[in-house]
């Protein structure tokens, strides 16, 4: 009987080591340079900084590229790391306009113009209201960041924000 069960033991370990050394997709075939850094809600992780005067501020920020993704949001969400966000590219400059519906965390939004500087920023967001929060003009992104952080780094309208995208 314990032939039998050390037998069956070698033959699980060997199916396991065999699975385990052979990439199951195209991501895992990629080296790890190449894998970039994902949410936990699965969504590529990117370095953003916004330059106010002579302050660089870093972030680490969500990419919700999809309308899906958009759709979602932050929705749900129970915090926010004073240096992460999500920032909602868009394909084409657009008139934008947000609400908190299912928002649990006040946020600041910044409405953000294809030349990388901030339209307008609609500070402490109150969460779950249904209000729209409207850019004044197109923009190329809008960037949500905990609630009052623009205030604390003395972000305003004109200064730069870039990011490196991993696409």
């Amino acid at each position: 009987m314990v032939t039998r069960f050390c037998g069956a033991m070698l033959a699980t370990l060997a199916l396991i080591a065999c699975n385990a050394s052979a990439p199951s997709d195209a991501v895992a075939q990629r080296p790890a340079a190449e894998n970039p850094a994902l949410s936990p809600a699965g969504l590529d992780l990117v370095p953003l900084t916004i330059r106010s005067g002579a302050k660089t501020h870093k972030f680490t920020v969500e990419m919700a590229r999809s309308s899906q993704e958009q759709a979602q949001g932050l929705m749900f969400r129970t915090e926010l790391a004073p240096d992460a966000g999500m920032l909602f590219p868009f394909p084409t400059p657009k008139p934008a306009s947000f609400w908190m519906k299912n928002t649990v965390i006040s946020l600041d939004l910044l409405f953000i113009r294809a030349d990388g500087t901030v339209e307008s920023i609609a500070a402490n967001a109150v969460p779950y209201s249904l209000d729209p929060i409207s850019s004044g003009e197109p923009v190329a992104a809008v960037l949500e960041i905990a609630a009052g952080r623009a205030a604390e780094l003395g972000i305003k309208p004109g200064d730069t924000v870039t990011w490196r995208d991993k696409r």
